[in-house]
């Protein structure tokens, strides 16, 4: 029986590096595509839980801020 994995995604993230690049460009571009892939925002959200509700309120908050600098936006 194969062992479950809990999680997303398990894939290395692959930064090539060119001839005479700087270490720090490419150290750059590493912790830009690790930030897209979520990693630490899961980790973070899992180490508490968050009731539903709570979820649901802070998404419906997040849009109506966003709807008020939209409207503030148009005038």
């Amino acid at each position: 029986m194969p062992s479950q994995k809990r999680g997303g995604d398990d894939t290395m993230l692959i930064i090539p590096i060119k001839d005479g690049e700087n270490i720090d460009r490419a150290l750059k571009r590493f912790k830009r595509k690790f930030d897209r892939t979520g990693t630490m925002r899961q980790l973070r959200a899992r180490q508490q839980f968050t009731k539903p509700s709570v979820k649901r309120r802070a998404q419906i908050q997040k849009a109506q801020y966003i709807q008020n600098l939209r409207d503030q936006e148009e005038v």
